[in-house]
């Protein structure tokens, strides 16, 4: 699939190079994108005080073939959102950052269901191995945190985030695995294909994912992630934090089922940890 250039951006770095009449129809374009993706070539002339020769010459200028695929192009940019084009006013600030993530915590911890809890630790202590898949930013992480979390509990688990390595994966695994796989979106083509490949071999799938997605739909157990953005595109969101909570919520849980193995393990790791660094006793294990 051919990937589409953005054309607010093409449109801004050619500027420079237009001619005088050009410049007067990108900055008709870049002040109201909405009735520029909307307008006839004669209404776009009328409007920028320029011929519709012009208007045609601009398109090519820009990389188009021509005036219709110039309006596709701005029509493209505007369904991505305003937000993405108009710069929005930050009404939040700093403490905004900490209000995000606190509201996100609230909502997600909310609609936790315990039972399910269980049924994942339930799962995870019986796998033979633990597959943690995440790709992207945000899934990524928590894939590995995941990994993070659980070996040191003494449990066969591997992170992986690369597209050919979790099919490779997905086709080796059997109905002894467990696959936790991380999307915040659920939408991500690569996830919602390997899901799709462990499922014909019988591999347990638990998603910590958006509810109703389609990686939800092929998943044996969701932990839904509930996410509220904001117009202010320039905060990170806060989502990641809703899916790192459920992390530790299944690896406390985990840990807490099976007492004698965890203390065994965690001594272990606290010893090797003091013996290598040192410093003082609360020091976190190995974070």
């Amino acid at each position: 699939m051919a990937i589409e250039i953005d054309i607010i951006s093409c449109i801004s770095e050619r500027f420079n190079a237009l001619r005088d009449a050009e410049k007067k129809v990108a900055t008709l374009i870049m002040d109201d994108l909405s009735m520029a993706a909307n307008a006839s070539i004669t209404q776009l002339a009328n409007s920028a005080g320029v011929s519709e020769a012009t208007i045609t010459r601009f398109a090519k200028a820009v990389g188009c073939k021509n005036v219709r695929d110039l309006k596709i192009k701005l029509a493209q940019s505007l369904a991505v959102g305003s937000r993405f084009i108009d710069d929005p006013i930050d009404t939040t600030g700093v403490q905004g950052v900490y209000e995000s993530i606190k509201h996100t915590m609230d909502i997600n911890r909310k609609i936790l269901k315990e039972e399910d809890v269980k049924l994942a630790v339930e799962w995870l202590h019986g796998a033979r191995q633990i597959i943690s898949i995440g790709m992207g930013g945000g899934s990524t992480m928590g894939a590995q945190e995941f990994q993070h979390r659980i070996f040191r509990l003494g449990y066969p688990v591997v992170a992986y985030n690369d597209g050919l390595l979790v099919r490779m994966v997905a086709s080796t695994a059997d109905k002894n695995d467990v696959l936790v796989m991380m999307s915040t979106t659920g939408f991500t083509p690569t996830i919602v294909e390997t899901a799709e490949l462990a499922k014909q071999y019988g591999v347990k799938i638990i998603a910590i994912t958006a509810e109703g997605s389609p990686l939800a739909n092929i998943s044996d157990l969701v932990f839904p992630i509930v996410t509220q953005e904001t117009d202010f595109i320039y905060k990170p969101s806060a989502s990641r934090y809703a899916m790192l909570a459920l992390i530790d919520v299944l690896a406390m849980e985990l840990a807490v089922s099976h007492k004698r193995r965890s203390r065994d393990r965690l001594r272990r790791l606290k010893l090797a940890l003091d013996a290598h660094r040192g410093g003082v006793d609360r020091q976190p294990l190995g974070d």
